[in-house]
C-alpha cells in the first residue's frame, strides 16, 4: 500500500477530493494545498491520468517530528531509499519550510541530498563517499517540514498536472487547464446541457468541459515523471492509458459555444481544442460579448472575463456579462472574477460563492442556480 497525496490550489481541495473518490480512492486526510489517500501503483497511474483540478500527485515516502538538523540527516540517512530509487536515477531534492526550527531551506535541501547518496552507497555496498551515478530517469523529491513535522514526498508527475499538452498558443492572463476544469466541475454543467463562455480567450474552459463531458482523462496523451520508475513499470501505464482509451464517451451532441472579441484568441481557441481531440465538440466564433446569447434553454453560462489594467476596460466587459447572465433568464452561471462590483452588476446576490486564486491572483467564483430542466425538477445545485 502506497501513502499518497494530490495537492491542489487554495479552494480546489473538496473538487480534488471528489474526483479521488471517482476513482474509487476516498480521501484519508483534507488540508490546505492537498489531499491524502492510499492506492497501489495502478492507482497512482490513474489519479495522474485522471485527476482534472489537483496540481500533482505525490508519494509519501516518509513522515517524522523533527527540531533538529543532525537527527533530520540522521533519520533520512537510515531509510530504506532503495525501494524508491533505482541504482542510476537521477534523485533531485528540493526543500521547504513553514514555521519550524527547522527553518534554513538550503542546509535541509543539501542534508538530505547527501544523507540519501550516502544510504544508497551503504545499501549497494558502495565505499562510503562513492559516486552516485544519477543517469537513470529522475525520482524528484522534496522535503516539506511544516512546524517541524517532516514529509519526504516523492513527484510522480513531473510538470504540472495542468500540462495537457494540447495548448501550445498563449494569450493575456491565460486560465490554467487545473482551475478551469474546477470551475466546470463546481458548477451544475453536465455533457446535455448547453454551455457558453463569451469571453472564452484561448478556449481553455469550454474545452476542459468538453473533456468531461467526452469523459477523457487529462493526462492521456502526456508523459509523467513515474513512468520511469521500477515501482510503475511501463506495462502498468500501457494497461491504464487503454483502459482510459476505452472509457471516452461518444461526441456530444450538440457543440459547446465559446466567442471572444479577439481574433487570434478564437484562432488559438479552434487549434487547442483540436489538439485536444474535442474540435468538433466546441464551436468558437468572433464577437462580442454584447452580441453573445442562446436560443437553448437551460444552459450553463462560464466565464472568467479579464480584468486589470492590461485588458482594457475591465468595467465594460463585467456590465456586458452581467447583462448577458440576465438576458439568459432560466440559466445558471458559474463567473469566476476579482472585481468587487460583479455581484452589484448583475442585480442579484449569487446563491454560492467560493474563494479560488487564479495564479496569485484572489477571486470569487460567483455560482448563480437557474431552474433545472422540467426532466429534473427543482433547481440546480451547484457543488459545494
Amino acid at each position: 500500500m502506497l501513502f499518497l497525496q494530490a495537492t491542489a490550489a487554495f479552494g480546489l481541495e473538496a473538487v480534488v477530493g471528489r474526483e479521488l473518490e471517482a476513482l474509487g480512492l476516498p480521501p484519508t486526510e483534507k488540508e490546505d494545498g492537498r489531499v491524502r489517500f492510499e492506492g497501489d501503483p495502478a492507482d497512482l497511474v490513474r489519479a495522474n491520468l485522471w485527476l482534472r483540478a489537483a496540481d500533482r500527485v505525490q508519494v509519501v515516502a516518509e513522515e517524522f517530528d523533527c527540531d533538529d538538523y543532525d537527527a533530520f540527516y540522521e533519520t533520512v540517512r537510515t531509510l530504506d531509499w532503495t525501494k524508491w530509487i533505482a541504482y542510476d536515477a537521477a534523485f533531485p531534492v528540493t526543500a521547504r519550510s513553514v514555521r519550524s526550527a527547522l527553518g534554513h531551506v538550503p542546509t535541509l535541501q543539501s542534508m538530505a541530498k547527501k544523507a540519501i547518496a550516502e544510504a544508497l552507497c551503504e545499501a549497494r555496498g558502495d565505499r562510503p563517499g562513492s559516486p552516485v551515478p544519477e543517469v537513470g530517469p529522475p525520482v524528484p523529491i522534496e522535503v516539506n517540514v511544516r512546524k517541524d513535522r517532516v514529509s519526504l514526498l516523492l513527484d510522480s508527475t513531473g510538470p504540472g498536472l495542468h500540462k495537457r499538452g494540447y495548448r501550445d498558443l498563449t494569450g493575456p492572463a491565460p486560465l490554467k487547464e487545473t482551475l478551469a476544469a474546477g470551475i466546470v466541475l463546481l458548477s451544475v454543467w453536465t455533457r446535455d446541457r448547453p454551455l457558453l463562455d463569451p469571453c472564452c480567450g484561448t478556449g481553455t474552459l469550454p474545452i476542459e468541459a468538453a473533456l468531461i463531458g467526452r469523459n477523457v482523462a487529462p493526462g492521456l496523451h502526456r508523459e509523467f515523471v513515474a513512468e520511469g520508475w521500477p515501482l510503475a513499470p511501463p506495462a502498468l501505464w500501457a494497461e491504464q492509458r487503454a483502459a482510459a482509451q476505452a472509457a471516452i464517451l461518444p461526441p456530444l451532441e450538440k457543440p459547446l459555444q465559446g466567442g471572444d472579441l479577439d481574433r487570434d484568441a478564437v484562432s488559438a481557441a479552434r487549434r487547442h481544442a483540436r489538439r485536444a481531440g474535442v474540435g468538433e465538440d466546441v464551436h468558437f466564433q468572433q464577437r462580442p460579448i454584447a452580441e453573445a446569447g442562446a436560443k437553448a434553454s437551460h444552459g450553463v453560462l462560464l466565464a472568467n472575463p479579464p480584468y486589470g489594467e492590461r485588458l482594457g476596460d475591465a468595467d465594460a466587459v463585467h456590465q456586458e456579462l452581467a447583462a448577458l447572465l440576465n438576458r439568459l433568464g432560466d440559466w445558471s452561471a458559474a463567473i469566476l472574477t476579482p472585481h468587487p462590483a460583479f455581484p452589484s452588476m448583475v442585480g442579484r446576490k449569487a446563491e454560492r460563492r467560493r474563494k479560488l486564486y487564479n495564479g496569485t491572483l484572489a477571486c470569487t467564483l460567483h455560482q448563480y442556480l437557474g431552474p433545472k430542466p422540467a426532466s429534473l425538477g427543482g433547481q440546480d445545485d451547484a457543488a459545494g
